[in-house]
């Protein structure tokens, strides 16, 4: 099975680690991983910012680059939702584009959803040691429904407890520019985020959407705190010769 790997910008410029991992648990789930060049944002930044003309422009140009490919798989739920549902909105009133648009949303999918509900795998034969919490994004949990995914994929992780978060799905004060805008309410969202994840002792917080990573990830840091923040395609992709660790 061929699977094109979508990777968003913020694993394109901070993170490409994680698009590493995701093809490498893919490609050990039984798929022929192919990475389309000339990938850039998928204009969701600018679409929920109001900017529809130019998130059509970028919309146009990933629609012509995954036009021919198979199932499209990135490990970032709010660039899939995006691509699903937000480009049915930005051409609604141009049938041609909702054709296309309406296609590709058919053939896009978040990693997890992709390994359990398509490729009808669990274990990917990862390894790591100690207790994770997870995190339920709002794009991933909530827009895309995707709860019991992830959470499968974790529990067969050997040497890996999962434990689960007093608020899992309470949102970690990212909120793409609402952070920018909000700062104050998001340091206090993510803190509290926190807070909920050391409660639980725990050594991992993992999250499936990389915005959402990125975010904990910092906070966790900035305050010197003893957990690691994990995407989960990192967890998926840990064991014997893991890069990350």
């Amino acid at each position: 099975m061929e699977v094109s790997l979508f990777v968003p910008c913020l694993v394109e410029d901070l993170y490409p680690e994680i698009g590493e991992a995701a093809a490498r648990v893919l490609t050990r789930a039984g798929a022929k991983v192919l990475y389309p060049r000339g990938q850039t944002c998928c204009g969701q930044p600018v679409y929920e910012d109001g900017g529809f003309d130019q998130a059509r422009s970028l919309a146009r140009r990933l629609l012509n680059l995954f036009e021919h490919a198979g199932y499209v798989v990135a490990p970032s739920g709010s660039c899939v939702h995006m691509v699903k549902h937000c480009y049915l909105e930005l051409f609604a009133n141009e049938p041609a584009m909702l054709r296309r648009a309406l296609d590709l949303s058919s053939r896009v999918f978040e990693l997890c959803d992709f390994l359990v509900n398509v490729l009808k795998v669990v274990d990917v034969g990862a390894y790591l040691e100690g207790r994770a919490a997870y995190h339920d994004s709002c794009r991933v949990g909530r827009a895309l429904g995707i709860t019991k995914e992830p959470r499968i994929l974790l529990c067969g992780v050997r040497g890996l407890e999962l434990v689960e978060l007093a608020r899992p799905d309470a949102c970690c004060g990212f909120g793409g520019a609402f952070c920018v805008r909000f700062p104050e309410v998001s340091e206090a969202l993510v803190a509290d985020k926190v807070a909920d994840v050391l409660d639980l002792s725990a050594d991992y917080v993992v999250s499936a959407e990389v915005s959402c990573f990125m975010n904990i990830k910092s906070y966790l840091e900035a305050h010197g705190l003893p957990v690691k923040a994990l995407h989960i395609a990192q967890v998926l992709d840990s064991g014997k010769g893991s890069e990350w660790k």
